[in-house]
């Protein structure tokens, strides 16, 4: 059973930084992609970030320039790096992998920003 489990979210003021973790159980399937997704009250689920096996990146146009996706293989962490943040960044944040035949998501984590 694969288990994400997201951590450093919280509360910051506009213009700040913050950087989401996400540790993956020891994943024994090839692993397509790994994403953050955010969604905020009364809207949708939708990418923020992703990142391919070989490391091909894709980022919502929001959030190009500000947000970097990275990801340590050795240690099964992929991070979120949320810099200059505004206000409308917030949202819960969850990590997704893509195993190809199934994904799996983490419980989220929440940012707040605030003017």
């Amino acid at each position: 059973q694969v288990q994400l489990v997201e951590s450093g979210g919280g509360l910051v003021q506009a213009g700040g930084s913050l950087r989401l973790s996400c540790a993956d159980s020891r994943v024994m399937f090839r692993i397509n992609a790994m994403g953050w997704y955010r969604q905020a009250p009364g809207k949708q689920r939708e990418l923020v970030a992703i990142i391919f096996t070989g490391g091909r990146t894709n980022y919502a146009d929001s959030v190009k320039g500000r947000f970097t996706i990275s990801r340590d293989i050795a240690k099964n962490i992929l991070y979120l790096q949320m810099n200059s943040l505004k206000p409308e960044d917030t949202a819960v944040y969850y990590c997704n992998i893509d195993l190809g035949f199934r994904d799996y998501w983490g419980q989220g984590t929440q940012v707040t920003v605030f003017s």
